[in-house]
């Protein structure tokens, strides 16, 4: 009698164990979709672009080109290369807090619609390759 009940109870569990387990949800959090978030990144971007700006590469410059750092070339810095491309670093700087706060207001508009584009791309993609050959397999 007791093997007919632990039979059935297999049985009857056998189902609940097939079923795949389910995904949690990706949220996306608050700070992301925040527009503080936004004004705080255009914000951050001029003072954070001109503290790279005195960063010194003219001695990694020198050794990707094959050549010995001169004294010269262990003082250049982002800045001195980027003034000799003739660009007005300090007037890209100052345009760059608008963009980059734009850009994240559009890309916080963009998340929900990519995170319901790629809620099923895991499943859609075992099942595409799922009956792919694998390139050890057989071993001869």
């Amino acid at each position: 009698m007791r093997m007919l009940i632990a039979f059935s109870l297999l049985l009857a569990a056998s189902p609940a164990a097939a079923a795949p387990p389910e995904r949690p949800r990706m949220e996306i959090p608050p700070e992301l979709t925040s527009p503080e978030t936004a004004r705080k990144l255009g914000r951050m971007a001029a003072p954070l672009a001109r503290a790279l700006m005195n960063l010194p590469v003219g001695e990694i410059e020198a050794i990707a080109e094959g050549r010995q750092p001169t004294e010269a070339d262990k003082r250049r810095t982002v800045r001195d290369m980027a003034a000799a491309d003739g660009r007005d670093i300090e007037r890209e700087l100052a345009n760059a807090g608008p963009v980059i706060e734009e850009s994240a207001r559009r890309l916080t508009a963009l998340l929900p619609v990519l995170m319901r584009s790629l809620d099923g791309l895991g499943e859609e993609l075992e099942r595409a390759t799922a009956n792919m050959p694998q390139p050890g397999y057989p071993r001869r």
